[in-house]
């Protein structure tokens, strides 16, 4: 990422007086909605529904009497994104999505039903995490490291396999990225948002899950599952004893991602300084801080300018990482 969490959680003079003027909105008519919508593109309990209902309750009453979380799930996130896309610009619709859904699908899909650079307005980042490769029942309790379960696969093929909250998402392609590096050829399994697939991998249906810290250690006190390795460049604060991909001599699967809110095109700034105040002060409240933090997610915020800035370079950045995998929705 080209921001510093403090950066970030500081924000620039610029971000500053955006938030100034979203305080002048609030005052000058900003009446607050009678009914607001977080839309997430994926299944309840995981860490994109935890984020959008933390962040809610706090912009309770100030920014709508009541805010209410839609899941509409479905093609890894589009459903969600090309929904909002469609939405009146009023500010009574933010989107949260993961960055998958923004700077990868655009690498991997012919016609995908919406342009992240023109059909949405940034609005702000919400937090940051790192991805856990888990293995479950179906798997030895002799595998306790990603090494050892690659060389596990590529001797059982049946049992070569893993899922991920979605197909073209970050935590695909770490897992491809892992098997590609071992010669061992993974078979993905995409579903809709990772706690379905800790569903399977509990019940023993897959042998592994590549997905969010968060979503697998909520699932750690059941001693069915044991997490390999993290994809950080650092060990996470919320799995400490987890060696990183890198201590274990894999150096092509480092990689963190974000969630940001988002509104439909063509919100005025008005509406975006508004809808910025108010996402940016529930993301700094301690509750929402403490709260994410249970889920694996580090709390922060950006200006819109920072978001829209990251969107691109992001971007720019996973088009080798696909081509290198070989990856398309066709394939």
């Amino acid at each position: 990422m080209p921001f510093t969490r403090r950066q970030l959680l500081q924000g620039t003079g610029a971000g500053a007086l955006l938030a100034g003027l979203g305080r002048h909105a609030l005052a000058q008519g900003g009446t607050p909605f009678e009914t607001a919508r977080f839309i997430t593109g994926f299944a309840a309990g995981g860490t994109s529904d935890t984020t959008c209902r933390r962040v809610a309750v706090a912009m309770q009453p100030s920014y709508a009497k009541a805010m209410v979380v839609e899941n509409r799930t479905g093609a890894g996130g589009q459903i969600a994104v090309s929904y909002v896309k469609g939405q009146p610009a009023d500010g009574a619709t933010i989107l949260q999505t993961p960055t998958s859904m923004l700077t990868i699908y655009p690498h991997i899909y012919k016609k995908l039903p919406y342009d992240p650079l023109t059909d949405l307005t940034p609005l702000t980042l919400a937090c940051q995490f790192d991805f856990g490769f888990v293995v479950g029942p179906a798997v030895p309790a002799s595998v306790k490291s990603v090494p050892e379960f690659l060389a596990w696969a590529k001797a059982n093929p049946a049992g070569a396999n893993f899922g991920s909250p979605a197909a073209g998402s970050t935590p695909h392609f770490i897992g491809a990225l892992l098997g590609k590096g071992a010669g061992v050829d993974l078979k993905h399994a995409a579903y809709r948002g990772t706690q379905p697939a800790m569903l399977d991998l509990l019940g023993g249906n897959i042998s592994g899950v590549s997905g969010p810290i968060g979503d697998i250690t909520q699932h750690l006190s059941s001693g069915k599952i044991r997490i390999l390795g993290v994809s950080g460049k650092k060990r996470s604060r919320f799995a400490p004893d987890v060696p990183t991909f890198e201590e274990q001599g894999i150096h092509n699967a480092t990689h963190s991602e974000w969630f940001a809110f988002l509104l439909p095109a063509k919100a005025s700034p008005e509406v975006v300084a508004r809808a910025h105040a108010a996402a940016k002060a529930a993301l700094a409240q301690k509750d929402v801080i403490d709260g994410l933090a249970t889920f694996g997610l580090e709390a922060m915020s950006s200006t819109p300018a920072e978001l829209a800035e990251l969107l691109k370079s992001d971007t720019a950045k996973w088009g080798p990482i696909v081509k290198q995998v070989g990856f398309t929705a066709e394939t």
